[in-house]
C-alpha cells in the first residue's frame, strides 16, 4: 500500500499508528511538507469559518484568514503531490483562493475554470460524526468517488459560538444548547478518515513514488 502524508492533523488522533500513514501534527509543521507522498490535508479552520472573528465576546481582534499560511501550504501540497483537502462548509478560504462553491446537495464540480482540482460538499454525519458537520473537499490528481451526498439528518450542535448574548441566553433557557467538546468537533470519524485516505491513495503514480524508490531516495 502506498504511503500517505496526513497534514495538519491532531496529535495522537486517528491518523496516528497507521503503518501506511505519515502524520504531520503541530510539532512537525506541515507548512514545510515537501513530498514525496500524496496527502490528506486538514489545515486549521478557526480563522476561516463563520466565527472567524471569535464572536461578540472575543477580547482579541482577529484577522480573517490569518492562519500563518497553513491553508495555502495545504492547497499547494494537494496540487503538487495529489490528494484531498478538508475544510468546513462555507470556508472563506474557497472564495479567497478562487475556488468554486460546491452545491450543498453534493456531487463533485470543477474547482475553477483554470483550476486542476475538484470540489464537493459532504456531511461527516454520514460517516459517524455526532454532528452533521458539513464539509468542503478539494481534490486534485486522484479518482473522484461517489460519496454519501445530502443531509445526514438532525444531529448535535457543532458551532462553538452564538451571534449574540441574547441568542446564548435563549439557548440555555430552552435547553437547546447541547454542544460538542472542542476535541469532539475537531476529530475526524474513522470511517471518513478511511474515505479520505482511499481518495489520496489513487493519486497518479507520477506524483507519488513507490515504496522502494522512496526508500532509496531517503538513504541516498
Amino acid at each position: 500500500m502506498r504511503r500517505i502524508a496526513a497534514l495538519f492533523v491532531m496529535t495522537g488522533g486517528v491518523y496516528f499508528d497507521l503503518p501506511h500513514v505519515e502524520p504531520w501534527d503541530i510539532q512537525r509543521d506541515a507548512r514545510f511538507y515537501n513530498g514525496p507522498f500524496a496527502v490528506v490535508a486538514h489545515p486549521p479552520c478557526a480563522r476561516w469559518g463563520r466565527y472567524w472573528s471569535g464572536g461578540p465576546s472575543a477580547r482579541v481582534r482577529r484577522v480573517l484568514g490569518d492562519d500563518q499560511g497553513c491553508f495555502a501550504a495545504a492547497l499547494e501540497a494537494v496540487r503538487r503531490w495529489g490528494g484531498v483537502l478538508e475544510h468546513p462548509e462555507a470556508s472563506h478560504a474557497w472564495h479567497l483562493f478562487g475556488l468554486c462553491t460546491p452545491p450543498r446537495s453534493g456531487g463533485w464540480i470543477s474547482a475553477g475554470l483554470w483550476d486542476p482540482g475538484w470540489t464537493c460538499c459532504v456531511e461527516q454525519g454520514h460517516y459517524g460524526h455526532p454532528a452533521r458537520k458539513a464539509t468542503w473537499l478539494y481534490a486534485c490528481g486522484v479518482a473522484l468517488p461517489s460519496l454519501r451526498w445530502g443531509s445526514s439528518g438532525q444531529r448535535l450542535r457543532l458551532e462553538d459560538g452564538y451571534h449574540s448574548a441574547a441568542e446564548r441566553r435563549r439557548a440555555i433557557k430552552t435547553e437547546r444548547c447541547q454542544r460538542l467538546s472542542h476535541r469532539q468537533r475537531q476529530e475526524t470519524p474513522i470511517a471518513f478518515r478511511d474515505v479520505l485516505l482511499a481518495i489520496a491513495a489513487t493519486a497518479h503514480p507520477s506524483t507519488q513514488p513507490d515504496e522502494e524508490a522512496s526508500s532509496h531516495a531517503h538513504h541516498a
